[in-house]
This record gives structure tokens, sequence and C-alpha cells, in this order.
């Protein structure tokens, strides 16, 4: 671990810092810090900035309530610039939106990034303005009762494939059951991150178990 003594700040007095959602890893923001903000933001573990057109430190959130809450804060290889993974309360934009960076500029049409988030929004799409011939509407026309059906026929395909130790069955099996969660969470209203921040609840429970454990 580096000592912010380390860091390069410009002739201003700055240091770029890149926010990135703990959870999703989606680039929130760029704002900069100077020494005061960054001390600020390691003591409070919340992001300050120091607003360039201000010329002042700002709690992000201070008036909002949209307060990130910092994970870790990395520094890159120069020493000039950081990466600050955060947990937020709200958007991170100030114009209400869950990232300043929405404005597509250029997207490929051979190279295509997947992930989860993506597939939601894809099944959430689906759900609220129906598609003809697809098969997620189909599932959230016929309804809660259709969509559980599913879920639990894909269940026993996983249990069937990795009983039969079939590691590329059920490398399959164990997408289409992930699928078809997607779209029951969905159809409930549970989003990624109702998942998440369940999994993390359970994550320190489990931490502070194994340190009882070892204690005694």
């Amino acid at each position: 671990m580096i000592n912010i003594e380390e860091l390069k700040f410009d002739e201003k007095g700055l240091i770029p810092a890149i926010v990135v959602d703990a959870s999703t890893k989606k680039v929130l923001t760029l704002a900069y810090m100077n020494k005061e903000s960054l001390k600020i933001s390691i003591e409070k573990e919340m992001t300050c900035f120091y607003s360039r057109s201000r010329n002042k430190l700002w709690l992000k959130g201070e008036t909002s309530g949209n307060y990130q809450h910092i994970v870790s804060i990395t520094a890159d290889c120069d020493k000039d610039a950081l990466v600050v993974l955060v947990n937020k309360d709200g958007p991170a934009c100030h114009k209400g939106t869950d990232s300043c960076f929405n404005d597509l500029v250029f997207e490929s049409e051979v190279n295509h990034y997947f992930s989860l988030e993506g597939l939601m929004n894809l099944v959430k799409g689906r759900k609220e303005e129906k598609k003809e011939g697809s098969y997620t509407t189909y599932l959230f026309e016929k309804g809660l009762d259709k969509i559980l059906k599913k879920v639990g026929e894909e269940t026993t395909e996983v249990i069937i494939a990795a009983k039969a130790e079939d590691k590329k069955e059920t490398i399959y099996e164990i997408a289409d059951l992930a699928y078809h969660i997607l779209v029951l969470m969905v159809e409930q209203g549970i989003s990624l991150k109702d998942i998440n921040d369940e999994l993390a609840s359970r994550h320190v429970i489990d931490h502070k178990v194994k340190q009882e454990k070892m204690t005694k």
C-alpha cells in the first residue's frame, strides 16, 4: 500500500479520480481530488472531490443524498491517476442518470461485450415492450406459474448434467437456468443489486463467524 505523498498531483495540485461501481464495474464519473479531498475521502470512506469550477471541496451526496461509499482506491503505474471503487446510494450524475457516461460515440458491429446487467436490461425490455416472436415475451405473457415451471425444469437439468460429471453440458444447463432466473427476477421486481447486496451481507456475516472461530 502506497502513501499519499507518493502520488503525483498536477501543477494545480489535482489528480484525476475515475469512479467505478464496485458491483457492476461500470464507470460512473471522472472527477478530481487534491490532497485534502483525498484525505477526507479516506477518513470518511466516502468520495470527496475538488470542484474546478467552484474552486472548493465537495462531498459527493452532501446535497443530493447520493453518497458514494469507498471500497478501495488504486493508483495507476505512474501514480498520477486514481480508480475509486464505490458502493453508491443513488445516481452518480447530476442529471439523475446512473453514470455520467451515457452518450455513445462508437459501437463495434464485430466486437461485442456481454454482461449480466446487459442481459437483465434486455429481459426488462421484453416485459415492458412486448416483442412478437420473442421467447422471453412469451414467458411473461404466460405468467409466474410458467416461469416457475421453467426454473424447476432447468434446475433438474443442471442436476442431471452435474451428476453425469459432464462439464460442458453442466455449463450449458447452468446458463439456461441463469437466464430463467433473470426472467423470474424481472417478473418479481428483483434487481441484480438486490441479490448482490444480499450476498454481500452474507459475506460480512461469514467473515465475522470465521474471525470468531479463529479467536476461540
